[in-house]
């Protein structure tokens, strides 16, 4: 006799997932991989390998075309609810105040106004934006946008956080700052994370694993562990540890470019 299991199923399932287009180009192929709860999974690849694609279909902005894909058991469209999603570009509405701007997806959900302003009161509190409540995004600096497009998507009380190079167009000292406060956050919150970056540092810095994604199709042809210490400090950057994993992240990442 089989005894049922009591283990809870992985947040994010992706079993057999092929994604094909209508110019019946492969964005990804057979693609198997499991994210457990509290993970902070980051793919890395070649461009054009799917990595985007992979969080798009989590999201439900993108069907599979085979496979299958799970979110807390459910089909993507049933668990967007659990889901946020921040791009690349913060995509803050220029007309609206940085609290109206957070503020959005309880609208969006007719929440209360006093329920409303209450959590947009405590994201701008856990970003560090109150100061600029009121102003607009372009009276913003870039890292304050980006913290802004963060706090938006933290309004909803996501339990996946989907985040595609947010941090790609912002300078170094910066973008390892907002490295600093997202692993800060994400300590403090508790998600899910899947983050797509085309820095192997970035990756390692943030990660519990790195996926390498091989090109044309994408397909899962490395993962790697990463063993550091938290928190992650600005310290982190310059151990031996670090180096270490970068390095080996990176050779494992060259060797997806030969052809």
């Amino acid at each position: 006799m089989v005894k049922e299991s009591n283990a809870p199923a992985p947040e994010i399932a992706f079993e057999g997932v092929t994604k094909r287009y209508r110019n019946a180009a492969v964005a990804v192929e057979s693609i198997t991989l499991t994210v457990e709860r509290g993970e902070f999974v980051t793919f890395l690849g070649p461009s054009g390998c799917g990595k985007s694609t992979l969080l798009k279909l989590v999201s439900g902005l993108s069907p599979v075309s085979e496979g299958t894909v799970r979110v807390n058991g459910m089909t993507p469209e049933s668990a967007r609810d659990h889901v946020s999603f921040i791009f690349q570009d913060a995509t803050l509405l220029p007309w609206r105040t940085v609290e109206q701007n957070v503020g959005l997806g309880m609208e969006l959900e007719h929440a209360a106004s006093s329920a409303r302003k209450d959590r947009v009161a405590k994201m701008l509190e856990l970003v560090g934006l109150t100061p600029v409540a009121k102003r607009y995004p372009r009276q913003l600096s870039g890292g304050m946008k980006m913290r802004a497009s963060i706090a938006r998507a933290l309004v909803t009380k996501p339990r996946i956080l989907l985040m595609d190079e947010p941090f790609a167009a912002l300078d170094e000292m910066t973008r390892d700052r907002l490295n600093e406060e997202l692993l800060r956050l994400y300590a403090e919150q508790e998600w899910t994370v899947l983050f797509v970056t085309h820095s192997v540092a970035e990756a390692v810095f943030l990660s519990t694993r790195v996926v390498i994604l091989a090109a044309r199709p994408g397909r899962v042809a490395h993962e790697i562990k990463i063993n550091l210490p938290w928190p992650r400090t600005a310290e982190t950057r310059e151990s031996e540890a670090f180096e270490e994993q970068v390095t080996q992240a990176s050779r494992l990442l060259r060797g997806v470019y030969q052809p």
